[in-house]
């Protein structure tokens, strides 16, 4: 079976690891071609490391009307057996693919970016919902976006799918060179380390980190903040460093290939974000056996059990943002116990393999029922 993957970049994000580790775990069962929209990246490095082909449009800034054409002979060329666009920047792929006689074409929604945070752009879903007639089945990640094609977008229920993120619980533990970790970071034993790993993206809301840590320090002078990641935010973060004054309690890592190793730095892992889809940081956060606070948004509510494996807050409040970190300053037993309930919470729900698993059988289904048809 060969299967033509379709997204906007290849860089680093939720999307990109998510499709990434989707391929990884059923290449011996299909054929994965990727196409990026408009650029490559890291992701696409990494896929091609793999031996996956990796292809780039170069889409135009601007409407690109050419774009579906050149995506269609592309398909002709490959010829595969379904077609997977991801998210709002690749729709037009679902027209090219069609026009190549594609047999099934899957669109998946992952999640909003700044533009669209809310997904009620009028405009964005009426192409969504003409779309819809030539897609054979939409994906999300979460059943907040399922519900959010259903009744904002206007999808019929019934050719929806839930296919929820997963996370490699082998990998994301805790490391038992956790002390000399962060001993190698200037962390005492007594500090307690509140991070968050992403890309440094506006949507990502991680200036109200600084924000936390700006409140509660004079409280509780043992916390510190450790931001693992890169993007357009970060030197409007550092300045904010500044500007409060946080140089020695306060660290922008940059990009970081070993995310289980910072992860295992941290104390509390925190997620303040306006929108999201199904975060995978976030899961590997839990995986690990830290407590989340996470704002009230996407699908967050679906991975996080407010008061059992962390905390729930509304998005934009400082002060309950500020309060639920607050609560695990000074109270290890209660990080520990948040966390334990994360990480068994992944290990019954969240595996990884259970993810490749759920789209192996998607693409089985639907190639089966075309053929079945024909």
């Amino acid at each position: 079976m060969r299967v033509l993957h379709v997204v906007d970049t290849l860089g680093i994000g939720g999307t990109e690891l998510g499709l990434a580790n989707v391929i990884v775990r059923t290449d011996r069962r299909i054929r994965h071609i990727v196409c990026c929209v408009r650029e490559g990246g890291a992701t696409a490095d990494r896929l091609q490391a793999c031996g996956v082909p990796v292809t780039v449009l170069g889409k135009r800034s601007g409407n690109d009307w050419g774009l579906a054409l050149r995506f269609s002979r592309i398909c002709r060329a490959i010829a595969p057996d379904i077609v997977h666009t991801r998210n709002w920047g690749s729709v037009d792929a679902i027209v090219g693919a069609r026009l190549a006689g594609v047999p099934v074409v899957i669109h998946g929604e992952h999640g909003r970016d700044l533009t669209d945070p809310e997904g009620t752009n009028r405009r964005r879903n009426r192409v969504r919902r003409v779309l819809s007639f030539f897609v054979d089945r939409m994906v999300a990640v979460s059943d907040q976006l399922a519900r959010w094609l259903v009744d904002v977008v206007g999808i019929r229920e019934s050719k929806v799918a839930v296919l929820k993120n997963g996370v490699d619980a082998d990998q994301f533990r805790i490391r038992s060179e956790r002390p000399a970790l962060r001993a190698s970071h200037g962390y005492s034993p007594e500090d307690v380390v509140v991070g968050t790993v992403g890309r440094l993206d506006p949507v990502k809301h991680h200036a109200a980190v600084l924000a936390m840590l700006s409140t509660l320090r004079s409280a509780h002078p043992q916390l510190r903040v450790l931001i693992a990641g890169d993007g357009p935010e970060r030197e409007a973060l550092a300045q904010a460093i500044e500007r409060l004054h946080l140089q020695r309690s306060a660290t922008l890592l940059g990009h970081c290939d070993d995310v289980p190793a910072v992860l295992s730095m941290m104390d509390v892992f925190v997620l303040p974000s306006l929108g999201e889809g199904m975060c995978n940081t976030l899961l590997e956060a839990m995986a690990v056996g830290l407590p989340v606070v996470a704002t009230r948004v996407g699908g967050n509510p679906e991975l996080v059990v407010d008061a059992v494996t962390g905390r729930l807050v509304t998005a934009g409040n400082a002060g309950m943002f500020a309060a639920a970190v607050a609560s695990y300053a000074d109270n290890e037993s209660l990080r520990q116990d948040h966390g334990a309930a994360g990480r068994r919470r992944v290990l019954e729900h969240f595996r990884i393999e259970q993810m490749a698993d759920r789209y192996l059988k998607l693409y089985e289904s639907e190639v089966g029922e075309k053929r079945c048809a024909g």
